[in-house]
């Protein structure tokens, strides 16, 4: 009586089990798999690669002894008879797959197996499923008795699908990576005794690279291969090395550090490499993924392409510092350099004002285009004789200055000569007006102001300039 109370009980436990239940023979296959071990085969991968339909037979050989009420509910079955009866509407398409790697575990001697997969329902619709299923004990030579649960899980997997879909169609460059070697670099440069990372990473640069190529990028999104030039994900992943490099050093020795005193989330700006070379200026935002602060296992990137908006900022600092006609300093860069020459004061430095003579003249005979073209030859001129370490400024709108630190006067008046010559060529090379620039120098010594020799220059410029109109109006009434 008692036995009898037992297998109610079980049965019970079975019928309304809040999980799908099968209980099945998969006896059928085992034949067949003696069949085929019989004639040779010893690899049933290659051997399905080339017969297909023993799949389909293998599934024939299925036999469902029974299943459970959740099981007819989920699949739409008002009986067992009704599903058994049709089963090929839920053994279809999609389970194909996922059948293949349970014959596998099966012909391997696995008792065991668990997967996800596909099943239909009887009216058609597809439910996404984790399927796990277990030889009972007593019938590992015959697989007779085979106990197989099924769990729905379409709506996880539609919610994951969702999830996939926001990242691949995200529109800012998005990456997942796994920093656990990164991580366990760090934890032996602490075990060995560092104490300060950014002293250790100065001294020894070629552990950045070796960060670099501990990363493992595991996705990336359909926007980081627009971004990055790539055709592929596979192309992209395989052409990392040509992203990270030479710039990107020096941002992520940062990251290295603020990883190293704990800070797991941050953003910066750095420079990528498309995979046709060209420089990509980028937002960096990082951050470890919750559970995973211990191991660096998820790491979510998003990148932002700043490019346009660098070159907005470069060309903004441009206009701040530079006279647009010319492309020469402006005033404010000019009394800027000369203030911070005042304050890390290094004698001699020497200073050349250049003003240019008939401008007015220019204006009026030849137009105000003239006028401007001659103002653009002096710049260009004055351009072509200094070195990057001068300052060339225009500082009004006929006038110039040169800063030239370390230059005494002598090279100033070197300079002036030189100034002279290639006046000369240019007067060459361009047709009427001549151009002409009268030229005035000085040179600093200890306790002599910046600004006063910028005005001793400007007097000796206008002794140059009386010196010019006075030749120039004996030369008119000579004539």
């Amino acid at each position: 009586m008692a036995k009898n109370n037992s297998q109610e009980h079980f049965q019970t436990l079975f019928e309304y089990a809040p999980i799908s239940l099968w209980e099945e023979d998969f006896s059928g296959i085992k034949h067949l798999f003696d069949d085929l071990r019989q004639q040779g085969v010893r690899a049933l991968d290659a051997y399905l690669e080339e017969h297909p339909d023993f799949g389909e037979a293998c599934i024939r050989r299925m036999i469902v002894l029974r299943v459970n009420q959740q099981t007819l509910g989920m699949l739409k079955a008002a009986s067992q008879k009704q599903l058994v009866d049709h089963l090929d509407r839920v053994f279809h398409e999609g389970m194909r797959h996922h059948f293949r790697a349970e014959l596998l575990a099966l012909w391997n001697g696995d008792l065991a197996w668990s997967g996800e997969g596909v099943n239909y329902t009887l009216d058609g619709t597809p439910l996404d499923v984790l399927l796990h299923w277990r030889i009972l004990p007593g019938c590992e030579g015959t697989w007779e008795r085979v106990l197989v649960t099924i769990e729905d899980i379409t709506t996880r997997k539609r919610a994951e699908q969702r999830l996939q879909a926001l990242f691949d169609t995200s529109p800012i460059s998005l990456w997942e990576e796994d920093y656990r070697a990164v991580k366990k670099y760090l934890d032996a440069l602490h075990e060995s005794g560092v104490t300060d990372l950014e002293a250790y990473l100065q001294e020894n640069p070629e552990a950045v690279s070796h960060c670099m190529s501990l990363i493992q990028v595991l996705d990336v999104n359909e926007r980081t291969l627009e971004l990055f030039g790539a055709e592929t994900r596979r192309q992209f992943l395989d052409n990392l090395d040509q992203v990270f490099r030479d710039e990107m050093k020096t941002h992520f020795a940062k990251e290295l550090v603020d990883l190293w005193n704990g800070k797991l989330a941050y953003e910066r700006d750095g420079i990528n490499y498309s995979l046709s070379g060209e420089p990509v200026n980028i937002h960096i935002d990082f951050r470890v993924m919750p559970g995973h602060e211990a191991d660096f296992g998820w790491v979510l990137v998003a990148i932002q392409d700043i490019t346009s908006r660098k070159k907005a900022e470069e060309y903004l600092r441009y206009l701040g510092s530079h006279d647009v006609m010319t492309g020469l300093y402006n005033r404010t860069y000019f009394q800027e350099t000369l203030d911070q020459l005042d304050k890390e004061r290094r004698d001699p430095v020497s200073v050349i004002v250049a003003d240019l003579n008939g401008l007015k003249r220019i204006n009026d005979t030849h137009g105000h285009r003239a006028g401007d073209a001659i103002i653009r030859r002096a710049a260009e001129v004055l351009k072509s004789a200094f070195d990057g370490q001068s300052v060339v400024a225009r500082v009004g709108g006929d006038e110039f200055v040169v800063i030239m630190p370390g230059a005494d006067r002598q090279a100033a008046e070197e300079a002036i000569e030189h100034l002279g010559v290639l006046v000369e060529m240019n007067n060459k090379y361009y047709r009427e007006p001549d151009l002409s620039i009268s030229l005035g120098a000085a040179s600093s010594h200890p306790g002599l102001p910046f600004e006063k020799v910028v005005s001793l220059a400007d007097e000796a410029m206008y002794r140059k300039k009386g010196q010019y109109y006075r030749r120039r109006k004996e030369d008119t009434e000579e004539k």
